[in-house]
């Protein structure tokens, strides 16, 4: 059965804590699984999880803490000693052991590395602490099953034995050279079916996929969706074997840049949660709302400029919000589908061929719906020209809107800039603007008199 972290159960347990039952607490929670571990800490006080920590086997909460959000980690890793961090970390796999250090002060990672007892280990994490952090280099972990191309299938095996020990999942086992550099892999079943003194040079498969350690980690991503693959080596620039990447660091980068693109989306430029503080709430949110204020004094601006428009059809007024909903929300489909299409690397072929196909979709979009407003416009007994002018309006501003909405991503992506800002307010003040003056520029020629 599943656990369930219930109300009842935390209290329980913060009463072990204040009474410091330490016995009490191994006993229930020694069979809970480290994510649930992690779970617990989230909802416990700062000196309760802490002491929880310093309770429990490294074994145990050295995998919870990787698993807690930054703040939380961040909390209990300061009321910590640098020993007590080492001692956890000893028990991680190499990439999540830097990933905790990479959030220490400089000062504090100098003393927590120097206290790691594993001279192996802490070598690896100061090796992965030196590549950028949104290349292969820092995603990838160290500990991997490698065979040599020399190596006759008896030795291989003795030799796998001994490097399994230090893996804690073995996903493929990968062959080199002398020098290190990266031949293939090796399949188990040829492995097993081959006589002992066969050499691996003669079993293994040369093709196997792979990235270097300056990859992009959404290029890996992209890779490792497209193939399948549930692990990818990773090789310096001579080709040699440096690590791994497995399937939980993708999926965890992968909700990670979902996390933000969402927040971009919604006009939040910072990474932030709901229980951060004021402060950083209002530095994330402002800046777009002052772009959405511009925006909207924009709009008052080019009205204003129409103002014997208005005088003269005072019911286009009560149109503008239509207009202005339509820009927005066509180019936020636009957009929202260009954005995924970047994503996941299918957005190719002609730039004009998909300018066709984006004003195609929107004529038939935008006849229908001006249609529609005709329609409306003769139900309720409307003057037949003023609908005319405000089906075309809507027609006009949907094609203009589809067509920002489409290629503004594009060129965001190609000058380096995330491409999810512009399913969001940028791409719905813009489009505003757009809308209403086209709305009011279309009116005035059709209607005319003013």
């Amino acid at each position: 059965m599943q656990f369930q972290l219930t109300t009842d159960f935390i209290k329980q347990v913060e009463q072990l804590i204040i009474v410091k039952d330490g016995n009490a607490l191994r006993q229930l929670l020694h069979d809970i699984h480290f994510a649930d571990i992690a779970e617990l800490l989230e909802e416990l006080k700062s000196d309760e999880a802490t002491y929880l920590i310093k309770l429990l086997e490294s074994e145990l909460t050295s995998e919870a803490l990787s698993e807690l959000d930054d703040d939380v980690r961040e909390k209990i890793l300061n009321r910590l000693s640098p020993k007590e961090i080492a001692e956890e970390l000893q028990e991680l796999d190499t990439d999540d052991a830097a990933d905790i250090v990479a959030e220490l002060d400089e000062e504090i990672q100098q003393e927590v590395i120097g206290k790691i007892e594993d001279n192996e280990l802490a070598a690896d994490i100061v090796e992965l602490l030196k590549y950028d952090e949104d290349t292969a280099g820092a995603l990838m972990a160290k500990e991997l099953v490698q065979v040599k191309e020399t190596w006759t299938v008896a030795g291989c095996v003795r030799e796998m034995r001994r490097q399994a020990e230090n893996v804690t999942r073995v996903h493929s086992i990968y062959v080199t050279d002398t020098e290190g550099k990266l031949k293939g892999r090796l399949s188990l079943k040829d492995l097993l079916t081959a006589s002992g003194k066969t050499h691996i040079s003669e079993v293994y498969i040369p093709k196997v996929d792979y990235v270097t350690v300056h990859t992009e980690n959404e290029e890996v991503a992209r890779i490792m969706q497209k193939y399948d693959l549930e692990a990818i080596p990773v090789v310096n620039e001579n080709g040699v074997l440096m690590g791994r990447i497995t399937i939980d660091d993708i999926v965890d980068f992968i909700k990670e840049e979902a996390e933000k693109d969402y927040q971009l989306a919604a006009g939040i430029s910072q990474d932030v949660e709901a229980d951060d503080n004021i402060w950083q709430l209002t530095r994330a949110r402002l800046p777009w709302l002052v772009l959405g204020l511009f925006g909207g004094l924009g709009s008052v601006y080019i009205m204003q400029g129409f103002e014997d428009a208005l005088n003269h059809y005072p019911i286009l007024f009560f149109f503008t919000p239509l207009i202005a909903a339509m820009a927005g929300n066509v180019g936020v489909q636009s957009s929202a589908i260009i954005v995924q299409g970047l994503a996941n690397d299918n957005v190719k072929g002609s730039l004009l061929k998909r300018l066709i196909k984006e004003v195609g979709l929107a004529l038939i979009n935008g006849l229908a719906l001006g249609l529609l407003v005709m329609l409306f416009g003769f139900i309720v007994g409307q003057n037949q020209l003023i609908s005319i002018a405000i089906a075309v309006s809507m027609l006009s501003v949907i094609i203009v809107a589809a067509l920002v909405g489409t290629f503004v991503p594009i060129i965001l992506d190609k000058k380096g800039i995330d491409p999810a800002i512009a399913t969001g307010p940028f791409i719905t003040t813009s489009n505003d603007i757009f809308g209403i003056f086209l709305f009011f520029y279309i009116s005035r020629i059709i209607l005319g008199g003013f």
